[in-house]
């Protein structure tokens, strides 16, 4: 599963979310863990985000604005993400303009989506146990 990674490296992720997306290898583990509990549109979303925001030009932001609209957020989209009714209508009014704040809202309740449920059974998970 994850034979490169040391005890130490794994024992890190377990301080914090944030230290576990932060690493390569911490990001891949906690979408594999997703996949097996088939919930890791909620990962793909996030990582398109921050792909998003390193956006260079105003020129960039739209294609992957859409798209990310249409993968994650539009009703019945592929890999709709779970978001409150709020976060999900700024967002849909923020994507005719997009600005690299346009996912900010739901990204964050993404995360924090992630944090409190799908993080805390990650590491009560076999394949993270057995890495520390």
């Amino acid at each position: 599963f994850l034979s490169s990674v040391s005890p130490e490296e794994a024992v890190k992720w377990g301080e914090s979310f944030d230290k576990l997306l932060s690493e390569k290898a911490g990001l891949d583990a906690f979408t594999k863990f997703l996949k097996t509990e088939f919930s890791e549109e909620n990962i793909e979303f996030w990582i398109a985000c921050e792909d998003y925001k390193k956006s260079k030009t105003a020129h960039e932001l739209l294609p992957k604005a859409k798209a990310i609209y249409e993968t994650f957020i539009q009703k019945d989209a592929p890999k709709e993400v779970n978001l409150d009714f709020q976060t999900k209508e700024v967002t849909s009014q923020n994507i005719e303009h997009p600005i690299i704040t346009t996912f900010d809202a739901a990204q964050n309740t993404v995360y924090r989506l992630m944090e409190q449920d799908s993080y805390p059974r990650f590491l009560r998970s076999d394949p993270y146990l057995n890495l520390v």
